[in-house]
């Protein structure tokens, strides 16, 4: 695990031998079982999530239906909004696929900046990517059709559609199951033709 997330602040910023030794001392690494709920809605949590392995799933229930409205995989990171303004949570966060995770709290992220000063450098170059990612999802959910977002997603996060059970594939597309069943069978036959 120590290579996949080295690897990654690598794209980023440079650790010496000595930085990586200190970083690991921290040892946020966790493993979590498919199904497990890391955060409720009306909960209050200080904690953040990046996924080294597995996919988690962030959601709402509104009149007794789920609604999902994100995905993160291997290599993303989620900071839900009740960390950083100290109110219950609005939604859950649950592993989809059994997780391996860093986990961080404001705490230990002060730790880290004054330990790691480059890590300031890091946490903002995610925070802009991720504001940009986030900003391009819902320009594109709220621009396209159900069918140009499914095939979007099939463009842009194949994995998605192989790992993901297709009613949350369909909460998140923003349409029932039977609706997407009914888009793939069109893509499909226009696949064919």
């Amino acid at each position: 695990m120590e290579n996949i997330i080295f690897d990654f602040i690598s794209r980023y910023i440079t650790l010496t031998e000595s930085e990586e030794k200190e970083f690991m001392k921290l040892n946020t690494f966790k493993s979590f079982r498919k199904g497990t709920l890391l955060l409720k809605e009306g909960e209050l949590s200080d904690k953040c999530y990046f996924i080294l392995k597995g996919c988690l799933r962030s959601f709402y229930i509104i009149d007794g239906e789920e609604k999902t409205t994100e995905f993160y995989t291997e290599l993303e990171g989620i900071n839900p909004h009740c960390v950083v303004d100290k109110k219950p949570s609005r939604h859950y966060i649950a592993c989809v696929e059994d997780c391996i995770l860093t986990i961080g709290t404001p705490e230990m992220e002060a730790v880290m900046f004054e330990k790691f000063p480059k890590f300031e450098i890091l946490f903002r170059k995610l925070s802009e990517e991720l504001l940009a990612k986030s900003q391009t999802s819902f320009d594109d959910y709220k621009t396209s059709s159900p069918e140009q977002r499914y095939l979007n997603l099939q463009k842009s996060r194949p994995d998605l559609i192989q790992r993901v059970p297709q009613y949350q594939l369909a909460s998140f597309l923003g349409i029932k199951p039977p609706s997407l069943s009914r888009i793939r069978a069109r893509i499909l036959e226009k696949e064919k033709s």
